[in-house]
């Protein structure tokens, strides 16, 4: 019985042997064999995977008619109908990309971004920007840290690849906004008037910047706030320079949230403890406030309104350079700004609207005077008022899952008014209308191009331009990818220079960048080369503005000014290489020239250096609780000029009479985070200490040299001081933040 048994089941195995069919091919893309793909079929069990040259072979005892499956990540599926029958069958296929939204290459020539969407290159988020020692925790100085961007200390705006500082534009949620820095005075930099924290990304483009955007001939800061927050929390920070507070309330359905924060800084108790160089006659202080609400509507469209006010004040004292005359020129200033931001997001079917709308105020009130004797003589008085109205429009459908097509409209209002001494009235107005188009074309996961124009009218101006521009990208590699960019760019003559009537027209730049780009887990290197052409640009001459008292100011002239910008940019970034240490180089190279302004003929630009290096780097100690940060800027020396006016057969010419290169810049800078709650699981509030020293080494860094009236004598114009030593206390209620500052590199 069991021979029996055995002889069957040995008859058995035998047969199903005899019945199995073998299955074999090749699978490739575009002639070369693909590994790692999946080959089965439908419905069953038996399949194989292809080796390195696309091979496969495998055995199956099914019959008749069935379906043979091959799939990849990157590839399309791909069926083939096969018949199975006693004999050994060979199915080859020919597999074709599958386009994909993560691995598709992204046109990034002049920019860089950080935000959460997928496809960004994470560099500098709200966490990255409040670490990196000596940027105090504001955008704008975080950014000088990236290539690209100079170091120019004694006046605000981003200085882009030869461009002033008013020729970059920063944008809420795709609206403008205007003065983004605090007023000041002469030689002595605004701050940001926005908190880092409001924001969760931006993109921040250095040149050839999207069609959605304008009036900027230098580059753009695109800035994303903040949705609704994950729970409600309280929130307070206290130093010698500032004290505020503030909360952000979640609904219980988590669909609306609320928030407000309240401020308010004084300098004078650290002018009494450091060494200033500025004799500052009112310590610097400010007050602000703002507040926030954002919703989500049943149909799945998003409010976010963010509103703020805030108010600076300071006086400034310094040596004359006409001693003969006076002992001291005085300067005042009492500033006010308050700025409200409302943007909405819905989804329409197949289409996406983005629209939102901006208003702000921005009133500048100083005061020139001087002093001999003790006795205050020569007040002048320079007020202005703005009234500035943005909206936006924009509709964008998805044509594929990597191409889009987008396009809208923008209005920019200006109404400036500015009194001289009580004595001479300006009233400046400007509607600046757009339209825009642009598409995002996907051609493979190895080739996109972006591709559009922008239209603007100026009423003041009276023209029309068009501005077109185009980018490509295309993966070298896995890990490599070259951008190529060119745009047209459009910007108004400043308002502030309009004050007589003038033949104006729209100040122009041409860009070209060339970027190479590799991107790893954890490393990032860019390398980026880019040529700027300016035309039209600005020309300035002296205009006697109250009659027979040799009151004088710079006004519009022509446009008849140009210019070029040059250079290369490398940029590296590890946080992989060493544990727990985050770090980045960055240089630059700028060769530049401009005949604009008083420029008698075209110059190096005052706010141009050569050679710029920054290196930042970041380790947090989790046994210590701390983080340690550090970062140093070397800048080689701007040049300075002493431009003046001379007559020649009774006009008036400017020269330059004095000239010369600065020292070159240093600064070191350390900073230092404590988080006593860590790992502390019942803690109710969630601190953060903060110590800070900029410019640790003391460096006397120097920004230029005023003049005086005869060019015999000069002054410095330096920092307000030299080193400065910053601490304060941050402490939350409510959301413990401590795991993103070390998951951040705190």
């Amino acid at each position: 019985m069991k021979t029996k048994l055995l002889f069957l089941i040995l008859l058995l195995c035998a047969a199903l042997s005899f019945a199995q069919t073998k299955i074999s091919g090749k699978v490739s893309y575009k002639n070369k064999g693909v590994g790692e793909v999946n080959v089965t079929l439908k419905d069953t069990y038996d399949g194989a995977t292809t080796d390195a040259n696309g091979n496969f072979s495998f055995e199956t005892s099914e019959k008749g008619n069935h379906v043979l499956v091959f799939t990849h990540p990157k590839y399309i599926d791909v069926e083939k109908q096969i018949v199975l029958e006693n004999q050994e069958i060979t199915v080859n296929a020919e597999l074709k990309e599958q386009i994909s939204e993560i691995d598709a290459v992204v046109v990034s020539a002049g920019s860089i971004e950080a935000s959460d969407r997928k496809r960004a290159t994470a560099l500098l988020t709200p966490i990255d920007i409040y670490t990196t020692a000596g940027a105090d925790g504001q955008i704008s100085s975080a950014l000088t840290y990236l290539p690209g961007v100079q170091k120019v200390g004694e006046s605000e705006g981003l200085f882009i690849r030869g461009g002033t500082g008013t020729e970059s534009k920063i944008f809420m949620d795709g609206s403008l906004i205007n003065n983004y820095f605090s007023n000041s005075v002469p030689g002595i930099a605004g701050r940001d008037r926005f908190n880092t924290s409001l924001f969760k990304g931006n993109i921040f483009s250095s040149g050839g910047y999207s069609a959605l955007y304008g009036q900027a001939l230098s580059g753009a800061l695109m800035l994303e706030s903040v949705d609704l927050p994950d729970e409600s929390s309280y929130d307070f920070g206290v130093s010698p320079i500032f004290l505020n507070a503030g909360f952000q309330k979640l609904g219980e359905n988590k669909n609306y949230s609320f928030g407000a924060t309240l401020g308010y800084s004084n300098l004078k108790m650290m002018q009494e403890v450091f060494n200033f160089n500025t004799n500052f006659t009112e310590a610097p202080q400010g007050l602000n406030g703002d507040l926030n609400f954002r919703f989500k509507t049943k149909s799945g469209g998003f409010f976010k309104y963010y509103g703020m006010y805030d108010s600076n004040k300071m006086g400034v004292k310094t040596p004359s350079l006409e001693p003969e005359d006076y002992e001291w020129s005085l300067v005042s200033l009492n500033g006010k700004n308050t700025y409200h931001n409302l943007s909405f997001k819905q989804k329409f079917g197949k289409y996406l609207l983005n629209a939102g709308t901006s208003y702000s105020f921005n009133r500048s009130d100083l005061d020139f005077s001087t002093e001999q004797n003790n006795i205050q003589t020569g007040n002048t008085k320079l007020l202005t008022d703005g009234n500035y109205i943005n909206f936006k429009a924009v509709v964008e459908r998805k044509i594929n899952k990597i191409s889009a097509l987008r396009g809208g409209f923008e209005f920019n209002s200006t109404s400036e008014k500015m009194n001289f001494n009580d004595f001479v009235e300006k009233h400046h107005k400007d509607l600046i209308s757009s339209a825009f188009v642009e598409t995002d074309l996907g051609f493979s996961n190895h080739l996109s191009a972006k591709i559009g124009v922008r239209a603007e009218h100026s009423s003041y101006l009276g023209k029309s331009n068009i501005a077109p521009r185009f980018a490509l990208a295309y993966r070298l590699a896995k890990d490599w990818t070259t951008s190529l960019a060119y745009g047209l760019f459009y910007q108004n003559p400043e308002s502030k220079y309009i004050n007589g009537p003038a033949n104006l027209d729209f100040q122009k730049s041409q860009h070209y960048i060339f970027q190479v780009q590799r991107t790893t887990e954890g490393r990032s290197l860019r390398f980026e080369a880019f040529y700027k052409k300016y035309d039209d640009l600005l020309k300035v001459k002296n205009m006697e503005y109250i009659d027979g008292q040799n009151q004088y100011v710079q006004t519009a002239d022509n446009n008849s000014g140009y210019g070029y910008a040059k250079g290369l940019e490398l940029f590296w970034r590890d946080k992989k290489t060493f544990d727990n240490i985050d770090y980045w180089i960055s240089y630059s190279f700028l060769d530049s020239k401009r005949d604009f302004m008083n420029y008698p003929v075209s110059l190096k630009p005052n706010f141009a250096s050569e050679h710029t290096i920054s290196a930042v780097a970041k380790r947090f100690v989790p046994k210590w609780k701390t983080g340690f940060n550090l970062s140093y800027t070397y800048a080689k020396g701007r040049p300075y000029y002493d431009i003046a006016t001379h007559d020649v057969n009774g006009e008036q010419k400017y020269f330059v009479r004095n000239e010369g290169s600065l020292k070159d810049y240093n600064a070191l800078n350390f900073s230092l985070n404590y988080l006593p709650n860590l790992g502390k699981k019942d803690a109710k509030a969630f601190t953060v200490l903060v110590l800070s020293v900029s410019n640790i080494l003391g460096s006397k860094n120097v920004y230029g040299y005023n003049f005086s009236m005869d060019g015999s004598r000069s002054s410095a114009v330096v920092p307000p001081v030299n080193t400065f030593v910053f601490v304060g206390a941050f402490i939350s209620f409510g959301v413990d933040r401590t795991q993103d500052a070390i998951n951040n590199n705190l």
